[in-house]
């Protein structure tokens, strides 16, 4: 397989890894990697995360470093989780073309090239889209086609397989999008948000062979709540005043208008409404709750100047470094 003269003109692809205890998955990863990039002329280094593991995740790394001048190994002090993991993976990396895939053997090394050769066509995000998953359909598939299809509803990004962690990017879109939370399976979206050409491309899924899965069904609200977010940052974020500024301003006029219903019964049609809820819950209530969500508005406009003119500081600690010079 190889690279043409066109797809290959850059310094090469940064392959970021997160694992977490996928001790029996790493030696044969970096074959299966290996192999495949070393049958193309394309220059490449693999950056491995090991994202605190609790078995012998990181001596499995040790071991490969050993014996591969292209890898990269760096180890978090804690589980951070995968955001954190790809952010680490990505700021130490050094290619234009980053490629994003599991570590636990489920997403084929043998797709990287075909990722490449799309990012040389021009677009500047490639989705994988596991067409045929190796996964039960009841607590896998189902939730992941919903959650597919609520994703590209509300970020009008249309993809199939957002959870797919194989993934090629043009570095300079990345630096567009800040890495936090669970932002990593947006990455498409928000980019887009922001002109970024995404097109989706069918790849292989295998069947998990060693190790336990990190997901499931408890995963479902977390994601539910990070819909929530997507929506908030693509139609609100650099707005936050247009979220909560109409509610506040429609709760405080209601409670106005209330006050001098209220005002008009008592003073001029002479009507007794000192016990009356509309005088004791009503009007403080509407009125209290539009200026609160006007406060709100405001504070966020404040903090999203905050936002824009400081810089953040990393999501994950790393506790060691392997890297040959």
């Amino acid at each position: 397989m190889s690279i043409s003269e066109k797809e290959s003109d850059h310094d090469g692809v940064s392959i970021v890894i997160p694992f977490f205890n996928e001790e029996g998955n790493v030696l044969p990863l970096m074959a299966d990697i290996e192999k495949v990039m070393g049958a193309t002329s394309l220059p490449y280094e693999i950056i491995a995360i090991d994202d605190g593991s609790r078995d012998r995740t990181f001596t499995r790394l040790e071991e490969a470093f050993e014996k591969n001048d292209n890898l990269k190994v760096i180890r978090l002090r804690r589980n951070f989780g995968q955001t954190a993991s790809l952010s680490a993976g990505i700021t130490h990396s050094s290619k234009k073309i980053i490629v994003t895939m599991d570590g636990d053997r489920q997403n084929d090394p043998a797709d990287i090239p075909k990722m490449i050769e799309k990012i040389g066509e021009g677009f500047d995000i490639v989705s994988g889209w596991r067409k045929d998953r190796k996964e039960p359909l009841m607590s896998r598939r189902l939730p992941s086609i919903a959650a597919n299809w609520l994703i590209s509803k509300i970020s009008r990004v249309k993809l199939h397989d957002y959870g797919c962690a194989l993934k090629a990017y043009r570095r300079d879109v990345l630096t567009c999008v800040t890495l936090y939370g669970e932002v990593h399976r947006f990455i498409p979206a928000l980019a887009s948000n922001m002109g970024a050409k995404v097109v989706e491309l069918v790849v292989n899924d295998f069947p998990r062979v060693s190790g336990k899965s990190k997901y499931g069904f408890s995963r479902t609200y977390k994601v539910a709540l990070d819909l929530m977010t997507l929506k908030f940052m693509l139609s609100f974020f650099h707005r936050p005043m247009l979220f909560f500024g109409l509610p506040g301003l429609l709760f405080g006029s209601f409670g106005f208008m209330l006050g001098i219903y209220a005002f008009v019964s008592a003073v001029i049609m002479r009507v007794q409404i000192r016990n009356s809820p509309l005088l004791t819950v009503a009007f403080p209530l509407c009125t209290i709750l539009g200026i609160q969500l006007l406060s709100i508005g405001l504070f966020s406009e404040v903090l999203r100047r905050m936002y824009h003119e400081t810089q953040t500081k990393p999501i994950y600690v790393i506790r060691q470094k392997l890297e040959k010079e």
